[in-house]
């Protein structure tokens, strides 16, 4: 089971409550994780991670990146350590959403070269968001701006995830379509790559994707497709927040192809699984949950679920409170658990997107993490739950 309880009921604070009130509460005991992974994994497990700006920077946050690269790195270095590959790049990172593509393209290169130095796993995000969705006018246009991208990735030796794309999401017309671009570009990668179906909470410029917005119509696109190119295909990353869907499609796919859950609101017994199979993880939330993350799949990987279950239940709460909808603004909680964890000195966010969330969000965010023993200093985060809510006005 996961490391001894410590009593931590002297920490207190006051925090407010939806009906405009405010309460004094009392933090939970704390439970403490391993620093570093314990025993092997029996399942792949990647954390899609975020990007550290740069506080300090003289720039316009909504217009332009700035970004603090020692704390960045050092980020994944952390998940590296338990064991977690990283995902990078990716939506979490605020890719599309604050992030450009040459910065994405730097912040790929250091990763890649810093996972290289450890022989750690990292998979890069490769997409058209270099190519403005006005601009794109042929479906010869995608395929350009993605084959554009996988190129520098792979030139910079890393591993691709095929992300969704906001071009061929305006322009396709239909199953074949999407089988025209995908094809073409899955014919000319490397090494196999994991596909990524990012679903419109995420962000709403992918609706109707794979051509229809019909999901199962849209799930038999994407079904086929990836079938037809097994042997492109290391694995699928399906961020669709529906379980069932999620276990059709595993059973569906071809059995060389991995599932990679992106379900930050059933994660836990999707990795877990059934009889007929279970999922591998690529999930935002390991951001926030690394060290319970780790943890619980090594008690998974030494036949303990109960222990699993124990560790990685309660932080399925937290997760659907980041994750709520507007979904596409989770980005903000989980670096403000960055925050309040120590792995960096500010909340403050490329694109200005630390104010995509309200205070009551970030106090319940706050209930939520202690209830699930993942602060992993109390004291330290409780100061700085004091700071954000001082300079919101609410004293202490």
């Amino acid at each position: 089971m996961n490391k001894p309880v410590q009593p931590m009921s002297s920490l207190s604070l006051k925090l407010p409550k939806a009906d405009r009130s405010i309460e004094t509460y009392r933090l939970a005991a704390s439970r403490t994780f391993p620093a570093k992974l314990e025993g092997p994994l029996n399942r792949i497990a990647f954390s899609a991670v975020h990007t550290v700006a740069d506080p300090f920077a003289d720039n316009d946050p909504w217009l332009s990146v700035a970004v603090d690269w020692d704390k960045t790195i050092a980020f994944r270095e952390h998940v590296w350590d338990l064991g977690l590959g990283v995902a990078e790049a990716m939506d979490t990172a605020q890719r599309g959403m604050g992030l450009d593509w040459p910065t994405s393209l730097e912040l790929i290169t250091r990763s890649v070269g810093a996972a290289k130095r450890r022989n750690a796993l990292v998979f890069s995000g490769a997409g058209t968001d270099h190519l403005a969705v006005e601009d794109a006018r042929s479906l010869d246009d995608v395929i350009r701006a993605y084959e554009e991208q996988i190129s520098a990735v792979e030139k910079v030796g890393g591993r691709i995830i095929l992300m969704a794309s906001r071009a061929l999401a305006k322009i396709g017309r239909g199953a074949d379509d999407y089988a025209k671009v995908y094809n073409r570009v899955l014919s000319g990668v490397a090494q196999p790559v994991i596909i990524h179906w990012l679903g419109d909470m995420f962000d709403p410029a992918l609706t109707g994707y794979w051509g229809t917005s019909n999901l199962d119509k849209a799930m038999g696109v994407a079904v086929a497709i990836i079938n037809n190119n097994a042997a492109k295909v290391d694995g699928v990353k399906v961020s669709l927040l529906d379980k069932q869907r999620e276990i059709d499609m595993r059973r569906r796919l071809d059995k060389r192809i991995k599932m990679y859950t992106g379900d930050d609101f059933n994660y836990a017994e999707l990795i877990a699984g059934d009889e007929q199979g279970f999922s591998h993880a690529l999930l935002g939330i390991f951001d926030a949950i690394a060290p319970a993350a780790s943890y619980a799949l090594s008690r998974l990987a030494a036949d303990d679920e109960a222990g699993f279950h124990d560790v990685l239940g309660p932080t399925v709460p937290l997760s659907r409170h980041i994750f709520k909808a507007p979904t596409r603004f989770y980005k903000t909680g989980v670096v403000f658990m960055a925050y309040l964890n120590g792995h960096q000195d500010h909340f403050t966010m490329v694109g200005g997107q630390e104010s995509a969330r309200s205070m009551l969000h970030l106090a319940e965010l706050f209930r939520l993490a202690d209830q699930a023993g993942l602060l992993a200093n109390p004291e330290l985060a409780t100061r700085r739950m004091k700071t954000v809510l001082a300079s919101h006005g609410l004293e202490d």
